[in-house]
């Protein structure tokens, strides 16, 4: 039984935000730029509320957009079907625990769907009738799909790729879809389309709810379902229905579909668009353009925004790959992990363990350096370091690390294109490696017994305080 009974859609999602007293509503805000900021700034706060723009600049009288959905711990475990009251650590490990006895749920066809509570066919098609938000300042124009997912069906298996992929408008009727590599699913797919000379049927959904938002992020294998992901995730099927136009299963309480198809070498200038790094990757770049020939939408229409923004805000308040990382390092033999983290955007993985040899923390680092994407900065804790609190982190860095001792570097490692500190010719060449540093925050192995003793609260003495005079704490 999950301790949350599942959300059936979005905005039963928002309803229990609300109720947790993390939503706020914003009125007469401006998509252009404007909602942008304010998601940014918002998402800086501590207490970092989820944001439902309302009566907005230009857009027609109840269309929507959501912003900062999952950025929280707290809310990204409700859309986990987790308790939201665990703290950030408790709630990563209760995933990690759920995540390796996921029961898949096969998306269950239905005949009737929300979203087609209205439709626009052909001529009738306009996508300027939906607040598409121009994010950032340096974008190449609004983006109508942040959080929204593409839905593609591979010609020679039927596998349907439901993942998440940005997605700029271009007038009333086109979109480009930008796959960051040609190794991406719906790259492969759109490929297998076009050597047969045909084009490439698409749908697009905006507004998904969390746990598809969720799946679509996820890296899962090839013929893998994100639809049965998202199913795992709420315990029970995704209602889908096919599409009137290209017959693709879309999610029935979706909130906004697009329908049509991405033509063999049509392409329209993408981009510019700030990354999660807080950079601006690439400059304009040529992407498939889907031509849009049917919309439909539910009535006061929802578009879930989630546009990358400057560590550490991120799009989601539980690291998911430290998770993983966590498995692995188990996986691979590494004893009493007791704790996984990642900071700044995932650009700063942080493992706590119970120290049982020498060369413990030094093994623990090295498999997480190189399970790390993007990280440059990796660091091994002990065990009375909570990984999830930056400030412990540093704590232990600065009292425990000795630099010509315990600092590490590995060359050559494991980043991406979106890493802004590529040297533009290296870049060019498709040279997207980076140096690692692995900080051994540990207290030295042979000092366990001897190093001076912590004055602070252990952090079950801590959890304990908290739970007797937490709501004390909070008024």
């Amino acid at each position: 039984m999950l301790p949350n009974a599942p959300y059936a859609d979005l905005r039963e999602f928002i309803a229990r935000v609300e109720t947790l007293g993390a939503l706020r509503r914003v009125k007469g805000a401006d998509p252009h730029l404007e909602l942008g900021a304010i998601t940014e700034v918002a998402a800086g706060r501590a207490d970092c509320p989820a944001l439902l723009f309302e009566d907005l600049k230009g857009a027609p009288k109840g269309y929507r957009v959501l912003t900062n959905t999952t950025t929280t711990p707290q809310r990204a475990a409700l859309a986990l079907g987790l308790d939201p009251a665990l703290s950030p650590l408790d709630a990563l490990k209760a995933w990690k625990a759920r995540r390796g006895t996921l029961k898949l749920e096969e998306p269950r066809t239905v005949k009737e769907a929300m979203w087609l509570e209205n439709s626009a066919r052909g001529a009738d098609v306009d996508l300027g009738r939906f607040p598409a938000p121009h994010w950032h300042k340096g974008d190449g124009g609004p983006f109508i799909g942040s959080g929204s997912l593409v839905v593609m069906r591979d010609p020679d298996t039927g596998w349907v790729n439901a993942s998440i992929y940005r997605m700029q408008v271009h007038g009333k009727d086109r979109i480009t879809i930008q796959f960051d590599h040609q190794g991406r699913h719906g790259a492969l797919i759109a490929r297998k389309w076009w050597e047969r000379g045909k084009p490439c049927p698409v749908a697009v959904v905006n507004g998904p709810d969390p746990s598809l938002f969720i799946a679509g992020f996820e890296y899962l294998p090839e013929g893998a379902s994100e639809y049965s992901f998202a199913g795992a995730i709420k315990g029970e099927p995704i209602d889908v229905m096919p599409g009137p136009l290209t017959g693709l299963p879309v999610p029935a309480r979706a909130e906004i579909i697009l329908e049509g198809h991405m033509h063999p070498n049509e392409t329209l200038p993408e981009g510019p668009f700030g990354e999660f790094t807080g950079y601006y990757a690439s400059e304009k770049r040529p992407s498939p353009a889907m031509r849009v020939e049917a919309i439909h939408w539910r009535n006061d229409p929802i578009l879930l925004g989630s546009p990358p923004m400057k560590p550490p805000r991120f799009h989601f308040g539980l690291p998911f790959r430290a998770a993983s990382m966590w498995s692995q390092l188990e996986n691979d033999g590494v004893t009493d992990v007791v704790g996984a983290w990642q900071h700044v955007a995932q650009l700063m993985t942080v493992i706590a363990i119970k120290q049982r040899y020498a060369g413990h923390a030094k093994r623990a680092g090295l498999i997480a350096a190189a399970q790390s994407y993007m990280a440059r900065v990796i660091v091994t804790v002990d065990d009375d370091v909570d990984p999830s609190n930056l400030s412990d982190v540093m704590w232990a860095i600065t009292t425990r690390a000795e630099p010509s001792e315990q600092v590490d570097i590995v060359r050559g490692a494991w980043s991406s294109a979106l890493d802004p500190r590529i040297a533009p010719e290296a870049r060019a060449k498709g040279q997207t490696s980076h140096s690692k540093m692995i900080i051994d925050a540990c207290i030295p192995f042979g000092m366990l017994d001897s190093y001076p003793k912590t004055s602070a609260i252990s952090l079950d003495e801590a959890k304990a305080i908290e739970a007797k005079w937490g709501r004390v704490l909070d008024k």
